[in-house]
């Protein structure tokens, strides 16, 4: 199973991006998908988050700005992100939930990570 995350780049304040991560391999079935970002200097947080509910989980700091979706026909997850700041610079990483053909377990699989930067 691998992830393969697309989408970030250099944008303006208050610009937009939409990333994107889909997942290829041996899959039965994938339960939570979200997308975690790391600043430098930083720890890794939780950017958001969505159960195959469509249930979704975002933190304050991106509330409002940010909108996680997933295609399960696809095995994708994306994130639109809106009104970016500054502060919103870090490599962001797709995380899944897979349990895969040959696992009797559920395991987190992390892409590898795509670089977001605001800047003007």
């Amino acid at each position: 199973v691998q992830l393969q995350a697309s989408g970030g780049g250099l944008v303006q304040p208050g610009g937009s991006l939409r990333l994107s991560c889909a997942a290829s391999g041996s899959i039965l079935s994938i339960n939570v998908m979200g997308w975690y970002r790391q600043a430098p200097g930083k720890q890794r947080e939780l950017v958001a988050s969505i159960r195959t509910t469509d249930s979704t989980n975002y933190p304050d700091s991106v509330k409002g700005r940010f909108t996680i979706s997933r295609d399960n026909a696809k095995n994708t997850v994306y994130l639109q992100m809106n009104s970016l700041k500054p502060e919103d610079t870090a490599i962001y990483y797709c995380t899944m939930d897979i349990l895969g053909a040959t696992q009797d377990l559920f395991t987190k699989y992390w892409g590898q990570g795509t670089l977001v930067t605001v800047s003007s």
